[in-house]
């Protein structure tokens, strides 16, 4: 294959070939800001878009329907980009994404813009993959740290302004401009890749063949992908658990799973390649971020009802005590590379996930009600671990392969992360509804809860049975933390193969 530096012609760095990078990281930079705004900006504008458009029962496929698109993409693109490159990925990725975003503006009922919203994933799950794939390519193993904590900090200025962003267009533009404030950034984004971003020439086969895609793959793991997460997202929300529904789309699931891997063994060029879980590093890789995707829902969907029911803040404050992570885990992240040059990949991210449990195991042990100040101060130590844990583990496996597997390698790391974000959602708001059930006799589940609490209408007692449920959670948390641990030391080698560049 090629260099792998794609912007910088003959791995010279000169000053032409620096600016041209810098170009091209600007534009990862606001790409990855879309992908990061657009999970969290719509939020805050659900109140004004259910009275223009009406749907209020369906609203939350807002979310789960971008979020499913971006899910099952991220393998496909992940090895479309090992195949044709980068660029033509991302670029599509970003038309497809920019498309999406037109469309939303102009939707005319809640079921199209759901469906536009689908559109956005499509591309959505080009940048996401795409943009983390090329970090790796534009710069050598020693500076990846650097571009890394770029985007770290893109992401966690992303989280922060997210909401109140997507308040503020709603509530003095029209919550159409949350969608229409996307153009000029992607079209900025674009107009960089294309003019600076040029990447090396393809090896012709030696057979003289173009290389082939595995669509049948690809639309067996969009599928696949698709039924389960739906499943995952809709059991005990839409219908209960051991429902028809729920049954069926978990059946149907498990079903097309078979055909999946039916349909890979046999492919030439299969989307989801086997030497992805047969590589101890990889393997192992992609277990530990699935136990970060799920850990990271406790903090990230209870915290704030905790932050509101049990400590009385107000919605502004609450999202402050959540917000801090997102200062210490870029720093954190950016310092990690100190660490894991002495003491290598594998123990960097023992030492971040380890402390991490440590950490969630804790919050259980506040005192009730409580202050603001000691959920926030464990969330800023956490913020910091995570950053220890997440980012070497991420460059450890970019660079123990070649340009030719790098988009597939990062794609699976990235679609076990997201899945486990997914899972972790259903398994502990299931956690968190039990718990609620039992300390107030089998009456209501967490949302019917805070509701009653923010009218007024619950006793003390309901209170304390939140904190209990949002505790409960945190200990769940703390053990897939400590499930990451376990999967590090087994299955990790001490030493990443990292090849020469």
């Amino acid at each position: 294959m090629g260099s792998t530096t794609p912007a910088i012609r003959g791995g010279a760095v000169d000053g032409q070939g620096t600016r041209r990078r810098g170009a091209v990281v600007a534009a990862l930079m606001l790409a990855m800001a879309l992908a990061a705004l657009d999970a969290t900006v719509v939020s805050t504008a659900v109140p004004q878009i259910v009275g223009d458009l009406g749907g209020f029962s369906v609203f939350s496929w807002l979310f789960s329907g971008y979020l499913l698109a971006v899910t099952v993409t991220l393998p496909v693109y992940g090895k479309l980009s090992d195949t044709f490159g980068r660029k033509p990925v991302l670029v599509t990725g970003a038309a497809v994404f920019l498309a999406g975003s037109l469309l939303c503006a102009g939707a005319w009922n809640m079921a199209a813009l759901i469906a536009f919203r689908i559109v956005q994933g499509l591309g959505g799950g080009a940048l996401q993959g795409t943009v983390q794939t090329l970090a790796a390519d534009l710069y050598p193993l020693a500076q990846r740290p650097k571009i890394q904590s770029k985007l770290s900090t893109v992401w966690a200025v992303s989280a922060v302004a997210g909401p109140g962003l997507g308040g503020l267009l709603a509530a003095y533009a029209g919550w159409r401009w949350i969608f229409l404030v996307n153009l000029p950034i992607g079209a900025a984004a674009l107009w960089l890749i294309v003019r600076h971003l040029h990447e090396p020439a393809r090896e012709k086969p030696e057979n003289g063949r173009h290389a082939r895609v595995d669509w049948a793959g690809a639309l067996a793991v969009f599928a696949c992908g698709g039924v389960l997460l739906t499943a995952l997202v809709q059991g005990g929300v839409a219908w209960p658990w051991l429902s028809a529904p729920s049954l069926t789309l978990f059946g149907t699931g498990l079903a097309l799973a078979v055909v999946v891997v039916a349909v890979e063994r046999w492919a030439a060029q299969p989307i989801i390649p086997g030497w992805v879980w047969r590589r101890r590093t990889i393997a192992a890789v992609n277990l530990a971020l699935g136990a970060l995707g799920l850990l990271m829902v406790a903090p990230s969907v209870f915290l704030p009802t905790y932050a509101q029911s049990v400590l009385g803040l107000a919605p502004v404050a609450a999202g402050f005590v959540l917000s801090v992570w997102t200062l210490s885990w870029p720093v954190s992240a950016a310092l990690s590379q100190h660490v894991y040059r002495r003491i290598g990949f594998r123990d960097t991210a023992l030492l971040g996930i380890g402390l991490a449990a440590l950490i969630l195991g804790a919050f259980p042990l506040l005192p009730y009600p409580g202050s603001w100040w000691q959920p926030t101060l464990l969330m800023l130590l956490l913020g910091g671990a995570l950053g220890l844990f997440q980012l070497p583990l991420i460059v450890g496996v970019q660079s123990t392969v070649g340009w030719s597997e790098r988009g597939t390698t990062t794609a699976s790391v990235l679609f076990c992360r997201q899945t486990g974000q997914t899972l972790g959602a259903s398994l502990f708001g299931a956690v968190a509804n039990g718990v609620l059930a039992a300390r107030l006799g089998g009456a209501g589940d967490l949302d019917s809860v805070t509701r009653a609490l923010d009218a007024g209408t619950a006793p003390e007692a309901t209170r304390r049975a939140i904190a209990d449920a949002v505790h409960a959670v945190y200990l769940g948390a703390a053990a897939a933390a400590a499930l990451a641990f376990v999967v590090l030391l087994a299955v990790a080698p001490r030493r990443f193969p990292v090849r020469d560049e």
